[in-house]
């Protein structure tokens, strides 16, 4: 089984929404869990907690204002650096330095925004774009998926 078989039952199990899943083979073991994350969402005197892989559906208002608010204040959201794999996000190359950006921060094409560890391999995410960080849409430590979006850079 190669590096690349793994990543795609990764990403199986993840699009299916299992939480657990074994492989045995004469040469292999292979065991992917998955946590259920908690998101708690709180808007005005209404918060509640979801879990992952609940369906959200946004109020009129609220949509209304999520289309409209952002081209109404130049607010440019074609410009976002996606995870280009699965893993865990983290933003500085150590837990005792600072964050390799910030949202303000200007930013060049090539320069490092965060790190993907995947498999114990440590994966450098790079600006795709010249611009500003307009929002850093991952935490630090936080899972994320393939093609997640992680910074949205204006």
């Amino acid at each position: 089984m190669e590096i690349n078989d793994i990543i795609r039952l990764m990403q199986a199990v993840s699009e299916n929404g299992l939480t657990r899943f074994t492989l045995e083979d004469e040469n292999i073991k292979l065991s992917i869990r998955k946590e259920k994350e908690i998101v708690t969402l709180s808007s005005g005197p209404v918060a509640r907690e979801i879990q992952a892989g609940d369906i959200i559906q946004p109020t009129l208002a609220a949509s209304a204002d999520v289309s409209g608010g952002a081209k109404e204040e130049g607010i440019s959201t074609d410009k976002i650096v996606d995870s280009p794999l699965v893993g865990t996000f983290y933003n500085s190359s150590s837990p005792d330095s600072e964050p390799f950006v910030k949202v303000g921060d200007t930013v060049k094409k090539g320069q490092v925004l965060g790190i993907i560890e995947a498999m114990k391999l440590m994966n450098e995410i790079e600006c795709e774009y010249d611009g500003v960080v307009e929002a850093i849409l991952a935490g630090n430590e936080d899972v994320v998926e393939y093609g997640q979006p992680l910074f949205r850079i204006r």
